[in-house]
């Protein structure tokens, strides 16, 4: 139930989103003498880990390397799973809570809905669907780059009497999918997931395919306490090395072509990196992503070792077509376990919908054109308008009066990923134009967290109070970003990196694909030459 209240809370510095990038913003500027607190849409901390709480939820990094590098919160804390799920991740996030006393400073349910910049006071006013107001020098928006789900424009997706949910929306008390009749719309990563568990006990699981997902083996196993101490052993050196790479996780790209070994050579380094996870997308040959050929024969390794799973051969094609939909890894590939074998199961079906569209969502079901199939559950695994959407679902105003929705509507420009111009003395993580969507999660948080801490910093330090990115850096940051998309394939997929999952959203590469140390060496650059591009008073 919300609240209303006539006072206004004054702070230095206000964060929006308690997941790990939020969390890592708040602790370290309290220790830096910041008054600061986090305001947080959901009803706990945890980011997408709260929200994401739909059957077989888990994460796509492995457990170990995916949390917060401070010894005095892994030294003492496991995980059970090599890819923990999202009750697990409650757990994590429960242990930092109870070590770092977070919740004192973090304000639930109050989702952040307008945030105005007063150029008298180099200000922001803020304010939240719980009535709250708050004034802060600097706003850090740590909205994540999957908080704003899209739903599909389907007729009739109102008319249904069953139960219908959003991956991204799931309730917390969670869904009984035990012998009903379920449809996934949608194969991404939530799809994948949830199909994986639906079929395990549905009655029918109808899949519904718009494009078949290139799903890596996830090889999950059990984590006991001998495993975890041998995990302890050189986790401080894993984690030193995630700066240095492309993706932020520990090993990096092979720096030689696909195309300049022999195929005997190059089928041995596949079969080592096909032993789980994301090795074989962002620990392959280095000109995988970015020249054709080289594709291929990384696209021609995953498919052969697909189309082995599944036993019907018109399937076959539709979920691993000999020839590829799309360049391998252009798409974020969501990790399986079981999702190509659960096709060879009597009570799974798939539906392509360029042979078979959905026309209308029926009161009991879901009619295409071959005709209607009856439902209890719907499952809209239909993904998010990712990376830029939890920022203009706020209705942010700055300098010109005109909002960041409207500012965006034609394209993104930003300095670095970070900032843009006339929005004065406001920062955004994971935000577009950053790595964050190539980047293991909690490495973003921490390693770009950096970058924003020492900028408020020196601007402390030095008596300044406002730095705004000016229009010039933001075209010239832009152009750097178009110019390595142009150099590599991700513009040949219709992915949300591309933001085309998103009806009239404008395409463009949402993420930056230079990797991490030329990213940072860039910043380090602006930020030794007195932050060069950006306005300072």
């Amino acid at each position: 139930m919300a609240t209303t209240s006539t006072s206004v809370d004054e702070l230095d510095v206000l964060i929006v989103g308690a997941g790990f990038a939020g969390l890592y913003q708040l602790e370290n500027l309290r220790r830096r003498g910041f008054t600061t607190r986090i305001l947080e849409a959901g009803g706990g901390m945890g980011g997408i880990w709260y929200w994401n709480c739909y059957p077989g939820a888990r994460v796509d990094s492995e457990g170990p390397i995916y949390q917060f590098t401070r010894d005095d919160l892994w030294k003492d804390f496991g995980f059970s799973e090599l890819y923990p799920g999202w009750q697990e991740l409650r757990r994590y996030f429960a242990h930092v809570d109870r070590k770092l006393d977070l919740s004192k400073d973090i304000r639930f349910n109050a989702r952040v809905e307008s945030a105005t910049f007063d150029e008298r006071t180099n200000r922001w006013t803020v304010e939240a669907g719980d009535g709250s107001t708050t004034s802060c020098r600097f706003l850090v928006l740590c909205t994540g780059f999957g908080s704003k789900p899209i739903f599909p424009d389907i007729p009739g997706l109102d008319d249904f009497t069953g139960v219908s949910h959003h991956t991204g929306l799931w309730p917390q008390e969670g869904v009984d999918l035990r012998d009903k009749q379920i449809a996934i719309i949608g194969t991404g990563a939530s799809g994948v997931q949830v199909a994986q568990e639906a079929a395990t006990c549905a009655a029918q699981l109808t899949i519904f395919q718009r494009t078949p997902v290139q799903a890596l083996p996830m090889r999950q196993f059990d984590l006991g306490d001998e495993d975890n101490e041998r995990i302890r052993l050189d986790l401080e050196d894993r984690f030193s090395r995630r700066g240095s790479t492309f993706a932020g996780f520990e090993w990096d790209f092979i720096p030689t072509s696909a195309l300049a070994v022999s195929e005997e050579e190059r089928t041995a380094t596949y079969e080592e990196l096909w032993e789980g996870g994301f090795k074989f997308w962002l620990g392959t040959y280095q000109d995988v992503l970015f020249e054709d050929e080289a594709n291929d024969t990384a696209y021609r390794f995953w498919r052969d070792r697909t189309r082995a799973r599944i036993k019907d051969p018109v399937l076959r094609e539709k979920l691993a077509p000999l020839k590829k939909a799309y360049p391998f890894g252009v798409k974020r590939p969501s990790l399986e376990r079981t999702y190509y074998d659960i096709f060879n199961q009597d009570n799974v079906e798939l539906v392509d919908l360029h042979e078979d569209p959905i026309e209308r969502i029926l009161p009991n079901g879901v009619r295409t054109a071959s005709g209607d199939r009856e439902f209890d559950i719907i499952v809209l695994a239909t993904g998010f308008d990712a990376v830029t959407g939890g920022l203009t679902a706020i209705d942010i105003r700055g300098t010109d009066g005109r909002s960041l929705r409207d500012k965006w509507s034609t394209g993104v420009e930003t300095y670095f990923g970070v900032a843009t111009a006339a929005f004065p003395n406001m920062f955004f993580l994971y935000g577009p134009q950053s790595p964050s969507g190539f980047c293991n999660g909690p490495t973003c948080a921490e390693l770009q967290g950096d970058l924003i801490l020492d900028t408020i910093d020196y601007l402390r330090d030095n008596g300044y109070s406002r730095i705004e990115s000016e229009p010039d850096s933001d075209r010239n940051w832009t152009s750097h970003v178009t110019e390595l998309t142009e150099a590599g394939l991700y513009d040949r997929a219709n992915s949300w990196y591309m933001g085309a999952n998103v009806p009239g959203k404008p395409r463009q590469l949402l993420n930056y694909p230079g990797g991490l140390p030329t990213y940072f060496r860039k910043w380090s650059e602006i930020a030794n030459a007195g932050y060069k591009g950006f306005a300072l008073s």
